[in-house]
């Protein structure tokens, strides 16, 4: 049909109807808005009459719950503020789960990316069974013994008698004892809200592990892990951190600083993850064709490098949440600097990592600007709060340079396979991260954590080497913690159900033999399907 907009026609000959018709639909459009108008004053007027002391409208004083309905008392006003501010805190905590849990897509993508396409469904399905996996053993036990004795959520309604139960040795908390599944008194909506914002952060910690063992790992053994690491590995030491264990008790026991500091998980999530990633990767060995007779590294390069950096780029997004919404409350306004400081360090990282690939190797490589960003923001992640936008940037710029030199440390020198890089960006810069807290501190924030008083504050701004020494028995415990513990058990898993995949479905991929699909069935032929062949895998990215 022709549009009424390209009719050729004078409208000039019919200015009279024009005239009419426009006067019509002014008249008409006038008489609805003034019915309009009046409807709503209609209703204002029945909801709240005019002169009502009471100010009763809606969100006025009449819809606070009182005996009385409309003259409710002080105390019961004061009640039902409380409410509000315990509401908006749960309400700004699940928006930072949500934000969290994005995260999953990003780590996905970014491994996926990473390995070689005759494998990508599963290395796909690792990144989305972890969370089904490590989710269930977190709600049967993992919060219970991470978080069980920590006390009353203060900013989640500060219920007593509910996270009251701690195992100790002496006067050291080593584990917690209430909240299992969930149940008797724990069944209270502000520790369900807390449940939910701790369970991604346990997830985060179990999907490294996934990069560092990919396109070898059998299925089969792979569930087994997910359950391990969220019922024991990560909630334990992240008791001993964040849940008023002994590490946290280091500043009011024994003086150093505020005890050990770990805003949003350098150690507890990353530093986990990286060196429970380091074990299995030792443990498994590294991927057919990966080194050859002499030692000398082949790189296998990953199937789809965009995929990766928009993996990278999602990460970034949930970042904000897992660093920014770990005040666990809205009104704490550093927020918006625990922020910032996320994102410059996360630039500075990318920037740092990219100038010095590109000196070495000639080219900006994008895996590991990809890397270096991500190296960043772990770095930050535990100081985040605690710094200033210089003390971030400076932190995130030795996070890039070390990412670089770590890859190229634990390949070439430890001939450790580790296909995304997991030891490296979590493992090392987990422990940098860690360090750097006790650096770079400026004492503007912190007052009363973990019981002490004044504001923590690092090395180079005056504190003292307290919080620097905190800092460091951490770094050695989580190494020794992950790392033990999973090399144990990756070990028993190797020597009796076995932990890796044959090497017929190795070579074949591990979509078709072992997930039964292809991620591109599109594509037929061992070349396509898997990428470049064993045989001609070029040389250059670390990665």
């Amino acid at each position: 049909m022709e549009s009424f907009l390209n009719r050729d026609y004078d409208w000039r000959g019919n200015l009279p109807g024009v005239l009419k018709r426009a006067v019509v639909r002014t008249a008409i459009l006038t008489l609805l808005a003034v019915l309009l108008m009046a409807g709503v004053a209609w209703a204002a007027s029945a909801v709240a009459p005019a002169g009502d002391p009471t100010g009763a409208s809606i969100g006025g004083i009449a819809d606070v719950v009182a005996a009385t309905p409309g003259a409710p008392t002080l105390a019961e006003v004061a009640q039902d503020l409380g409410h509000l501010k315990i509401g908006t805190n749960a309400f700004f905590i699940i928006i930072g789960v949500a934000l969290i849990f994005f995260m999953q897509a990003g780590f996905m993508l970014v491994e996926t990316g990473f390995c070689r396409a005759k494998n990508a469904a599963h290395v796909a399905m690792t990144n989305f069974i972890i969370f089904a996996v490590g989710a269930l053993a977190y709600w049967a036990g993992g919060f219970a013994l991470q978080f069980g004795g920590v006390g009353a959520l203060s900013a989640l309604g500060g219920s007593t008698g509910v996270l009251d139960g701690m195992l100790k040795l002496g006067d050291w908390g080593l584990m917690g004892t209430k909240g299992f599944f969930l149940g008797g008194s724990t069944y209270d909506a502000g520790v369900y809200a807390y449940f939910l914002f701790q369970l991604v952060f346990m997830d985060t910690a179990a999907t490294i592990v996934t990069g560092g063992m990919a396109e070898r790992w059998k299925f089969s053994a792979f569930v087994p892990f997910g359950a391990f690491m969220g019922l024991v590995v990560y909630p334990i030491y992240g008791m001993w951190v964040w849940g008023g264990g002994w590490l946290a008790q280091l500043g009011v026991q024994a003086g150093l600083g505020h005890g050990v500091l770990d805003f949003a998980g350098s150690s507890v999530v990353h530093a986990v993850g990286g060196f429970s990633a380091l074990a299995g990767a030792l443990v498994i060995g590294p991927r057919l064709g990966k080194f050859k007779a002499d030692g000398t590294p082949v790189a296998i390069p990953g199937h789809h490098i965009p995929m990766a950096i928009l993996g990278t780029i999602i990460l970034v997004f949930g970042w904000m949440g897992f660093n920014g919404m770990s005040t666990l409350a809205v009104g704490d306004l550093r927020f918006t600097v625990i922020i910032v400081n996320t994102i410059l360090a996360g630039a500075a990282g990318a920037m740092s990592a990219m100038f010095l690939v590109w000196k070495l190797w000639g080219k900006p490589d994008p895996s590991m600007s990809a890397n270096g960003m991500l190296a960043g923001l772990v770095a930050i992640t535990a100081s985040c709060a605690f710094v200033n936008t210089v003390g971030a940037v400076i932190i995130g710029t030795i996070a890039g340079l070390l990412v670089v030199g770590s890859v190229i440390f634990w390949e070439r020198v430890v001939k450790v396979d580790d296909p995304v890089g997991a030891v490296s960006v979590h493992g090392v810069n987990g422990l940098w991260g860690m360090i750097a807290l006790g650096l770079f501190a400026d004492g503007t924030y912190g007052d009363g954590f973990n019981g002490v008083k004044g504001a923590v504050t690092g090395l180079l701004y005056g504190g003292g080497a307290g919080q620097l020494y905190a800092q460091l028995i951490a770094c050695v415990v989580v190494v020794v913690w992950a790392f033990t513990l999973h090399y144990i058990f990756f070990t028993i898993q190797k020597k009796t159900t076995g932990l890796r995949s044959s090497e017929a479905d190795e070579l074949a991929g591990l979509d078709a033999t072992e997930m039964g699909v292809l991620a591109y069935p599109d594509f037929s032929g061992s070349t396509a399907v898997g990428g470049a062949s064993l045989t001609e895998a070029p040389v250059g990215s670390a990665l």
